[in-house]
């Protein structure tokens, strides 16, 4: 027998018994690696492999038999043999050793030529059973080709042979398929038929060592089915080929089923939907719909506990879904033939083939809805979710698939912007609207490349004096087409899409240097804030704080002259993430504004943590204050006060709202009453007429 290629692991916590055996082995042309105790051994059995193991019983610490204990856990006495090595009076020490899985031993002091006669009968015996394990399985490989399909080109007369079984995978009888390699490349799909012929010279052209290929084939029943082709050249002498021969499995179940739920996948889905659409070309009375659901709560489901549960309420939710659909067709509303699939994350479809009428697909979808509402219990975890769902009723001339999934998507889309849970059936409206977004979002790209945006400034007024104390700067966008858009019109879709990242920074450089170009004509003494929003996106972003000090430092403008205006919504998704944040913009001098106060979550859990300095009373507050005599603003500005804030008020828009918010106590106020949003230049200008315009002293001093 020929030494093994791995070292042998010598265990001995006496250095002097370790040397000299180590030694000896060595001699006999072993190669040997040591360890002075137990888990010193199991570190080297986990980062090496290991050919055998000489292990002392008697060590301190952890004993031998205890380290072969560990061992055998992860490794047969085939997978790794280990001999003990013990003292001749340490009966019960052999007998516990050889119980738990020992597969020899040899006694102090040691007999080199027995030990390596033992030694070499282990690693045999490890031998032998490696080849007889190899052995079996190339036969159970050859066992699971039987079922395969064979073919045998002989390339020097052009006729192939294709075993029964390559026909009967195809749907043939024995006659029905001739001996030319046409009978396989006329029944690859079109889509594969160049790729595959591709391959194939390859191969006999020498570019590849194998031929593996995974293509459709036409079955009789004129479905297709994918198959994988795996096959060899032999060559004569001079490495010409002269036969070609190989295996045929079938592949579809794997190509065709979701590996997680075994619901079909995509490919199958489109395969049936595509099914549906040519019948409904030849019975103009056959009616089916697309249900696309996707859960409204999976990502936090993820977040929180893991993908491994996740996981698991994917699964149980396939299962719930088919149970559904099974209860549904016993049933007399819906009586039809369905296909459920994962395209994959958290969507899923349902193909409903054959309906009566559409309130059918409704019917289903909330029927859908209601079992999907149903706590699930995963592990332990009590877990709920909901479904929002988009459906297309196939009554329409579609001629593709895709085109069917596009609509119920596009339904589904209207269904969670419409609150989620719910269901929308698809429409021409919808359409209009989907293909409207695509071209504002075509559109904001363009702008954003050629920096068409513009800043529009409001001033921000001091109710006591009058005087401009400082600018909102808001975005505006010149559409070449639209003329003038509002940030209600595209906002959302930046967002959405990411694109309020770009527009968010240069918004910010801009705003600061325009301050800068204005405090060069103001006097040295006359304050100017900017006031500038952030998105919750430009928050997450990690050099937030470094963006910002670069921005600082390019436009010259100092941090105390700039005033960065945040939603509640962004704190409350993150506070104590967000507070790190805003501490480190406070640290550069930077003044913090929540805006919108009141309009999003309650804010008095977190608010006195918060590095802020002033609140923005919401617009809808201040228009209603002749009604309700103020409360909702007082409120606000005496929250505000005991917090040491400043408080300013949006939308001012008539003397009364100017004289109460002046009563109550609130700072600042914009809003048309002084100044709608204008362009720089006549920004500017308003800041040499003080006090603003529209501005009247407080009653007392009028009188």
């Amino acid at each position: 027998m020929s030494l093994p290629t791995d070292p042998l692991l010598l265990v001995d916590d006496r250095e002097a018994n370790r040397d000299m055996l180590s030694r000896r082995l060595q001699k006999l042309g072993y190669k040997v690696v040591l360890a002075a105790d137990g888990p010193e051994a199991l570190r080297i059995i986990d980062s090496q492999r290991i050919a055998l193991v000489l292990l002392d019983v008697e060590m301190p610490g952890m004993s031998g038999v205890e380290v072969l204990s560990t061992v055998r856990q992860r490794f047969s006495p085939i997978e790794l043999p280990v001999i003990m090595v013990t003292a001749r009076q340490q009966r019960e020490d052999i007998i516990q050793a050889l119980t738990l899985g020992a597969n020899d031993y040899v006694t102090k002091p040691i007999d080199l030529p027995i030990a390596a006669a033992r030694i070499q009968t282990q690693l045999s015996l490890r031998q032998a059973e490696s080849a007889l394990r190899e052995s079996e399985e190339r036969y159970a490989l050859a066992a699971r080709g039987a079922n395969d399909g064979l073919w045998d080109w002989n390339l020097l007369t052009g006729a192939v042979y294709y075993s029964p079984r390559w026909k009967l995978m195809l749907g043939s009888d024995e006659e029905e398929v001739g001996a030319s390699p046409d009978e396989w490349f006329n029944r690859v799909h079109p889509e594969e038929a160049a790729r595959v012929r591709t391959d194939v010279q390859a191969h006999l052209g020498g570019s590849t060592s194998q031929f593996e290929n995974e293509h459709r084939l036409l079955h009789r029943d004129g479905t297709y089915r994918w198959m994988l082709v795996r096959g060899l050249a032999i060559r004569d002498t001079t490495g010409r080929p002269s036969r070609f021969a190989g295996s045929l499995t079938d592949i579809t179940e794997g190509k065709v089923s979701d590996a997680l739920t075994g619901l079909p996948n995509r490919i199958l889905f489109l395969d049936r939907l595509g099914r549906a659409i040519e019948r409904r070309k030849r019975h103009s009375d056959s009616l089916y719909a697309v249900l696309f659901l996707d859960l409204d709560r999976f990502k936090m489901v993820n977040d929180s506990l893991g993908h491994v549960i996740g996981d698991q309420l994917l699964i149980a939710i396939a299962r719930r879904l088919q149970n559904c659909l099974r209860a549904t067709d016993r049933g007399t509303q819906c009586d039809t033939d369905h296909t459920i699939a994962r395209l994959g994350g958290d969507e899923f479809t349902i193909l409903l083939d054959d309906i009566k009428q559409i309130g059918d697909a409704m019917r289903v979808a909330d029927r859908v809805q209601k079992t999907l509402a149903l706590p699930f219990n995963l592990d332990g975890h009590e877990v709920f979710t909901s479904a929002s769902v988009g459906i297309a009723i196939g009554a329409r001339d579609y001629e593709s698939p895709e085109a069917v999934l596009r609509d119920a998507d596009t339904a589904l889309y209207r269904a969670k912007a419409l609150g989620k849970a719910r269901y929308e059936v698809f429409d021409m409206e919808m359409r209009d609207r989907a293909v409207a977004r695509l071209r504002l979002d075509t559109d904001l790209r363009r702008a954003i490349e050629r920096q068409d945006f513009q800043l529009y400034y409001q001033p921000i007024v001091s109710l006591e004096r009058g005087t401009i104390e400082g600018y909102e700067a808001l975005l505006r966008w010149p559409h070449w087409d639209r003329g003038l858009v509002y940030p209600a019109d595209f906002i959302p879709v930046a967002e959405e899409t990411g694109l309020i990242l770009p527009m968010g920074w240069w918004a910010l450089r801009e705003a600061c240097r325009q301050l800068a170009n204005w405090k060069v004509d103001l006097p040295v003494d006359m304050p100017l804030t900017m006031a500038v929003n952030l998105s919750g996106k430009q928050f997450y972003q990690a050099d937030l704080v470094a963006q910002i000090r670069n921005v600082l430092t390019e436009t010259g403008v100092a941090a105390e002259s700039l005033k960065l205006e945040i939603t509640e919504s962004t704190i409350i998704d993150n506070t104590d993430a967000m507070i790190g944040l805003l501490l480190d913009l406070k640290a550069l001098g930077i003044q913090i504004a929540i805006d919108d106060f009141g309009t999003g979550y309650s804010s008095l859990s977190y608010l006195h943590r918060l590095p802020i300095d002033s609140l923005k009373i919401d617009r809808s507050f201040v228009s209603c204050m002749t009604q309700d005599s103020g409360e909702i603003v007082r409120a606000i500005v005496g929250l505000a006060h005991n917090l040491g804030l400043d408080v300013i008020a949006e939308g001012v828009e008539t003397v009364e709202q100017l004289d109460q918010l002046r009563t109550l106590g609130c700072e600042f106020g914009q809003g048309f009453l002084f100044s709608k949003p204008v362009e720089a230049p006549e920004a500017q200008a308003l800041l040499k007429h003080q006090p603003a315009p529209g501005f009247v002293q407080p009653i007392r001093a009028r009188a």
